[in-house]
């Protein structure tokens, strides 16, 4: 287990990625999770260890559904979705809204092209350290997870627009140096 920590770290290390503000550290291995989600306002349950059987993962938890900066994050991500595909990504985000809500922002903001998951209890963004402890919102903190489970990035930023080009980012240098 030690020896796969310190390889990660360094893997990781090499690859120059960060952990920029947010609360879990590169290298160690993100906790599973299942949720309810919608994509395209189809609901469904979705699973972080089945998502990394089929490669690398963006979880990013946003404050909540239809503010201004959630709604300009979600549609940068849909934008950018050829790109993740691309990498062989899975994109999700989270916000502790009920699912109702999720469904309809997965059709709108997300423009159906990825999923959305709803946290209502906050367990989960309490689990990455992305829980607000003021009130009912998660933080803006996106993390990209590697097929192994190994965080790869962690990336915490109030302004929604850095977080797509922080995870291609990662997503590239690793696709780079994996051989994936």
């Amino acid at each position: 287990m030690r020896k796969r920590f310190v390889a990660a770290t360094l893997l990781t290390a090499g690859l120059g990625l960060s952990s920029a503000q947010a609360a879990l550290p590169v290298g160690r291995s993100a906790p599973a999770f299942t949720l309810p989600a919608s994509v395209a306002g189809h609901a469904f349950t979705f699973s972080l260890k089945d998502a990394l059987r089929k490669g690398p993962v963006v979880v990013y938890f946003y404050p909540a559904a239809f503010t201004p900066g959630c709604t300009i994050e979600a549609h940068d991500f849909a934008d950018a979705m050829d790109r993740f595909h691309a990498l062989g990504a899975t994109v999700i985000g989270v916000s502790m809204d009920d699912l109702a809500t999720v469904t309809r922002f997965s059709i709108s903001a997300c423009r159906s092209r990825f999923a959305v998951a709803a946290d209502t209890t906050g367990a989960i963004a309490s689990r990455y350290d992305a829980r607000k402890t003021s009130d009912q919102h998660a933080q803006r903190v996106s993390y990209v997870i590697a097929p192994d489970g190994r965080i790869l990035s962690a990336h915490q930023d109030r302004a929604p627009d850095s977080h797509i080009e922080t995870a291609l980012a990662t997503l590239e240098k690793w696709k780079a140096h994996s051989g994936h």
